[in-house]
């Protein structure tokens, strides 16, 4: 078997992961690069979080809509 590494521009990844689904290949893992400007907001919301305001993650799961694979 063969191994490719193949760099993607963000917005064709959704599409490229598809097609490989489709053909019934192999993905051994998707890495994804968060900018270090959204793990600076993280950061920043972890140390002004207040724990009065948060909920349980059994209740917050109940807010999202996910979707199912077809």
């Amino acid at each position: 078997m063969k191994e490719i590494t193949l760099k993607i521009p963000d917005q064709k990844l959704d599409f490229v992961l598809e097609l490989i689904e489709q053909l019934g290949l192999e993905v051994s893992s998707v890495e994804m690069e968060i900018p270090e400007e959204h793990k600076a907001i993280v950061r920043e919301r972890i140390k002004t979080a207040k724990p009065e305001e948060m909920i349980p993650w059994e209740e917050a799961r109940k807010q999202f809509t996910f979707k199912t694979k077809a």
